[in-house]
């Protein structure tokens, strides 16, 4: 009788402790040993006679089973017997994606006959702050309640579970688009909330009561807001999950590959819209901020997007001066950089930059500086091949710090090498690490981080900043590496990596056609 917040909780607690307790063993389990497996048929004929499991989840939602395996009808078939090992983990892994649902289609019931429904919210709401707040929630719930339905049905046809991602395919590509259109609002949706607190007192009297309904069990109604953006990227991760379990080469890893490639682009969409608006915010912002000393370039276009910005230090003079110890080492620059563009600016009054050069993203180059003393440190070289006088252009400059030296050197050339993995030829096994603490961006090149992700080490710098690369996703940013744990043991890191690769091979091999195609 989860809500969906604290399933989540729990599983990616679970999930922690589970890969703590492989890590510290030193011969992890192996996969399990080969034995006669018994055929589909002998399986099917075992279990035939056997009363499929009644668990109607949609309606109650009280169940206590979390397991597969703890369904009296399973325990009373005989079949845990007969299955070998991998197939209940398998059947354990569909099992947790059909009870997630009911637990999220649960707390979305509450999110909508709990707040949105409330009689004294009606009354305080306008029609257009409701439908900021809520947007389509009844949209997104008619669509779980359908899955949750399907997902229902097929568990209920045998005790033994044939498979769930053809309908999780099947949804994903059919219905799950409401997920997009949620999402996309939520910079809406957080702005209109922190502005009614503000402005509605009796906005914030209602919500405060609300949340200490022991319906809610504590929980705030921000954390019911957020239900469907967690949910379509927790399913993607259920089904890798499923994907990591099934047989290789079979017509449900097919299928799994399929429904994880299509929640994929649901995900990816999702993400696209929330950055959208922010985006497209910010550019018009650093627009008005500068004032170009060269030639003026536009700024605002719809495939640009900020990456970092901060102040460096110049070093002035020729090179002879290096060694030279005067305050008037270095002056301070601004830097802008986007996805496809770098910005070189001085400060000037009244909050504006001045530009006085700039380059394409990709006609740069780092270089970082041997130790040369304390005036030196954290200074790296960053030439402009072709400036906006069509000239190659250097510049030393010099960083607060070595985190923030490795951060500008990775922004500036991300497929240069990084301390742990050349991108050219990936080392098989590169440091690893699992976040314990959620850590929210702070900065555009950081990365979010969720309980329980996995993640490759590329970087790392001896103030406490990890720049890693998560595994189910392949996305990258900078974190305090007060966040995760390290994973030591050497085949956890190898059994991570190939779960990995099977995942996204599907992706890999169709990378390897378009760049195919490209070089033809």
């Amino acid at each position: 009788g989860l809500l969906y917040q604290e399933y989540r909780d729990k599983s990616t607690r679970e999930e922690i402790e589970t890969r703590r307790l492989q890590d510290s063993q030193t011969d992890p389990e192996e996969t399990s040993p080969s034995g006669e497996t018994p055929s589909e048929a002998e399986s099917t004929s075992t279990i035939e006679n056997k009363a499929p499991p009644q668990i109607n989840l949609l309606r109650n939602s009280n169940s206590r089973f979390n397991l597969w395996q703890d369904l009296p009808e399973v325990q009373s078939s005989g079949v845990l017997s007969i299955l070998q090992p991998d197939e209940i983990k398998l059947q354990e892994a569909m099992f947790e994606l059909v009870t997630s649902e009911a637990s999220y289609y649960k707390s979305l019931n509450l999110l909508v006959s709990h707040f949105m429904e409330n009689e004294r919210l009606k009354k305080i709401l306008h029609q257009s702050e409701a439908h900021i707040l809520f947007s389509n929630v009844l949209d997104v719930m008619a669509v779980s309640e359908r899955f949750l339905l399907d997902l229902e049905q097929r568990v209920e046809e045998n005790i033994v579970i044939s498979d769930v991602c053809d309908i999780v395919y099947q949804h994903t590509v059919n219905h799950f688009s409401v997920y997009i259109t949620y999402v996309s609002n939520q910079t809406y949706q957080e702005r209109a909330y922190k502005q009614l607190l503000q402005d509605k007192p009796a906005f914030r009297e209602v919500i405060s009561q609300l949340e200490l309904d022991p319906k809610c069990k504590g929980l705030s109604f921000s954390s019911f807001l957020i239900l469907p953006f967690q949910r379509i990227t927790r399913l993607k991760l259920l089904v890798q999950n499923i994907l990591k379990k099934v047989e290789e080469k079979s017509d449900r890893e097919s299928t799994a590959l399929d429904a994880h490639k299509e929640l994929e682009t649901v995900v990816k969409a999702c993400n696209e819209g929330v950055r959208k608006m922010s985006r497209t915010e910010q550019m018009i912002s650093i627009q008005k901020k500068l004032e170009f000393k060269i030639k003026s370039v536009p700024i605002i276009s719809h495939s640009r997007w900020l990456l970092k910005q901060g102040e460096l230090q110049q070093m002035n003079g020729p090179k002879t001066s290096r060694t030279l110890r005067t305050k008037k080492l270095f002056r301070e620059i601004y830097l802008f950089l986007f996805n496809d563009l770098l910005v070189i600016c001085r400060q000037i009054p009244g909050d504006k930059y001045q530009v006085f050069d700039s380059a394409p993203r990709g006609l740069l180059r780092v270089e970082e500086l041997e130790d040369q003393g304390q005036s030196l440190a954290n200074v790296f070289i960053l030439r402009l091949l072709e400036n906006a006088d069509d000239r190659e252009a250097s510049y030393m400059l010099k960083a607060s710090s070595q985190s923030e030296m490795k951060r500008w050197m990775i922004s500036l050339a991300p497929n240069r090498r990084t301390k742990f993995v050349s991108f050219t030829s990936r080392l098989v096994d590169c440091p690893q690490i699992q976040c314990v603490h959620p850590y929210v961006a702070q900065q555009p090149d950081e990365l979010s981080l969720e309980l329980a992700d996995v993640l490759n080490i590329l970087d790392k710098t001896d103030d406490g900043w990890i720049f890693g690369e998560r595994l189910h996703d392949q996305e990258r940013g900078w974190f305090p590496s007060s966040m995760g744990e390290e994973i030591l043991n050497p085949k956890i890191r190898a059994q991570n990596l190939k779960e990995c690769f099977r995942v996204h091979k599907s992706d890999d091999s169709q990378r390897r056609k378009l760049g195919s195609r490209n070089r033809q």
